[in-house]
């Protein structure tokens, strides 16, 4: 009874702060705001601006740059360099690449096989060819190029560091917070401070590329080394077995089912980042769909889109078959056919040699034919396509989208951003207070006060009203599919892979078939921002249905509950530490996406770190904008985990 009543009297009390809110709205309204026009610049975005342009000024005189930023830049510039010469670009005074189409597909074919099955190998030369296919072998090639160094790089890096976190507790202790940040800082948002040191183009897209890829290496591979069982570990140290020993012959073994996990991980985020870091110039793709997108080209952006797909799903199958294929192996053994698996690899790498002898060759099998381009049929389709949904469904369309705008988005910026900046900083520090605890409330004091520090307060609220907003729909897909999958295992085989699909698919291509419906408008960030957020909500939602108790749902299924009531009364309230946390994370996947909405007309905090790419004189804004987003980030992720916290510790949650 105490529980309740303290649980009771605080939500009272948080709804009469947001009541007092609302009333001193309505006589403050527009007062304060601190609102900055988009050209316009305050001292310290001018300061931030000069410290950048003092950084290109003495880049060639620092010792700092001399002696160590210029030497990592120029060794990652010729390592992704030289990876494209051997794929995508002409190079060695040779009018093509080192390796034309026909080996790069022979050897990828070859390495499918070997390391997963016939049917995986069928689909990575279908995959491949298909690059061709739509006319962009070359841009497909260039993001292989940047993928697979940034993926060398990042296993180089997170593979050992992974191990020593496995051996070491002090040191997993000290790089998980580290890996936190890594990896719920939007991931836009460091790539203009990379730029000041790397310059744009390759060097900085890989470094943001390791940036996102690194930790779920370090993570698995830290993982699969404490997942040891100890009578193993103490059967080694019984034979006498080294640290080193154990480490090789009983650690690594045994966690090689995770680590090749890992690698599929890194694989994919690398991907994703690859494909975002057009933004600063980064080869490829991901260049393709962002000119598309600029102009509003839905037939381009839709062809690049689809290659962009085709790549992760190949990527992703020939890693995940790797990873079956270990699985088999150490619970099968390998001895029974080592004879022919020696044979069929020895014949399998015959013909990858042949193929890249005939590519290296001849002209024919090194430039894919240009005869075969299907890329204007899949371009025009797509505009006919959007053409005709816009068209034809510009009823529902624009329906969904006024009541969005209308019924939510509105009204919550109204409140945000035309509140006095000092009365939304004490409700925040309020409701933090009052959800999560004396910390939370103190982390939303500091990050509302940098917010207005920065001289961006007015478009935080903005967009902080366009992520609010997103995450609400993204909570109500998650609550609404969650508990589906959670009570039924037909519905989580029915939609885990279509889940898993939208995990691996890059952000830019949510944009285009959405840029195609609702056009350029803060409505299309907003959904976009759903599909990339929902899939993990949809999951925690579930698991944490899963998790509650079975003899709590049959005792309710016994006492006469309807299914309603069983949901309503027993498994969301039992589940709200799970679902807690689902907000949390849909919230900071939105907050990832708010540079992408400012592509597509979203404006705000997103819009300005791409004018600070785009235009020179907004760079300090630009700069201000991503600490912004970083705020925003840290501040609501803090205050939302100290909520799943407090509400998983609740007694009503157990």
């Amino acid at each position: 009874m105490p529980v309740t009543r303290r649980f009771l009297s605080r939500t009272y009390v948080t709804g009469a702060v947001v009541v007092a809110w609302i009333v001193l709205w309505v006589v403050l309204n527009g007062r304060d705001t601190l609102p900055l026009g988009g050209a316009q610049l305050t001292p310290l975005h001018n300061r931030l601006g000069e410290a950048a342009d003092a950084i290109d000024a003495n880049r060639n005189s620092n010792p700092l740059f001399l002696y160590f930023v210029n030497y990592i830049r120029l060794f990652l510039d010729a390592a992704v360099t030289f990876v494209q010469a051997l794929i995508s670009q002409p190079s060695f005074g040779r009018p093509v690449p080192l390796v034309g189409w026909l080996g790069v597909t022979g050897v990828a074919t070859a390495i499918a096989y070997l390391y997963g099955n016939r049917k995986v190998a069928v689909l990575t030369a279908a995959g491949f060819a298909s690059f061709g296919l739509l006319g962009l072998w070359e841009e497909s090639m260039d993001t292989l190029a940047l993928t697979l160094t940034a993926v060398a790089l990042s296993l180089a890096a997170g593979i050992p560091l992974g191990i020593w976190a496995g051996l070491s507790d002090r040191f997993n202790r000290v790089v998980t917070p580290v890996l936190d940040f890594m990896q719920t800082m939007p991931t836009f948002v460091y790539l203009a401070p990379l730029t000041l040191f790397f310059l744009i183009g390759p060097a900085s897209a890989t470094v943001a590329t390791m940036i996102y890829a690194v930790p779920p290496a370090i993570r698995l591979t830290a993982h699969g080394i404490r997942q040891t069982p100890p009578a193993t570990l103490e059967a080694a140290d019984s034979l006498g077995a080294t640290g080193g020993q154990a480490l090789r012959k009983v650690r690594l073994p045994l966690a090689k089912r995770t680590i090749v996990v890992g690698i599929n991980q890194t694989i994919m985020a690398a991907l994703s980042m690859a494909t975002i870091a057009a933004l600063i110039d980064a080869p490829g793709l991901g260049k393709t769909v962002l000119k598309a997108l600029q102009t509003l080209d839905v037939g381009t952006a839709f062809n690049a889109g689809l290659a962009i797909v085709i790549m992760a799903i190949v990527l992703d199958r020939v890693t995940s078959a790797a990873g079956r294929r270990v699985e088999t192996a150490d619970r099968t053994g390998r001895s029974g056919g080592a004879r022919l698996r020696r044979v069929e690899t020895a014949l399998t790498a015959a013909v990858a040699v042949v193929l890249v002898y005939l590519s290296y060759t001849y002209v024919w099998a090194a430039e894919f034919p240009g005869g075969a381009d299907l890329g204007s049929y899949v371009r025009r389709g797509a505009d006919a396509a959007s053409m005709w949904a816009q068209d034809t469904l510009v009823t529902y369309t624009n329906g969904l989208k006024n009541v969005i705008t209308y019924a939510l988005l509105n009204p919550f910026e109204a409140l945000l951003a035309r509140s006095p900046w000092w009365l939304v900083a004490v409700v925040a520090v309020a409701l933090a207070l009052l959800l999560a605890g004396v910390r939370a409330a103190i982390t939303a004091a500091v990050g509302c006060a940098l917010l207005v520090a920065l001289g961006l307060w007015h478009d935080s609220m903005v967009t902080l009203a366009t992520t609010l907003v997103a995450t609400l729909l993204v909570m109500v897909l998650g609550v609404i599919l969650g508990v589906w999958m959670g009570r039924s295992d037909r519905a989580d085989r029915v939609l885990r892979p279509v889940l898993d699909a939208g995990q691996t698919m890059p952000a830019f291509v949510y944009l285009v078939p959405i840029l195609g419906l609702f056009g350029a408008t803060r409505f299309t960030a907003i959904i976009a921002a759903v599909v990339f957020a929902a899939p993990v909500s949809v999951k925690l939602v579930a698991e944490g249905i899963r998790g509650v108790p079975h003899t709590a749902v049959e005792a309710a299924t016994a006492g006469g509950a309807s299914t309603w009531q069983l949901i309503s009364k027993v498994q969301l309230p039992m589940a709200r530490a799970g679902i807690t946390l689902a907000a949390s994370q849909g919230l900071i996947y939105v907050l990832s996406m708010v540079v992408v909405g400012g592509l597509v007309g979203a404006g705000a905090l997103g819009y300005d770190v791409v004018a600070g790419f785009s235009q020179h004189q907004l760079r300090g804004k630009g700069l201000a904008a991503g600490l912004a987003i970083v705020v925003l980030g840290i501040m609501l992720d803090r205050i939302m985990r100290a909520a799943a916290s407090r509400a998983g510790s609740s007694p009503a949650s157990r």
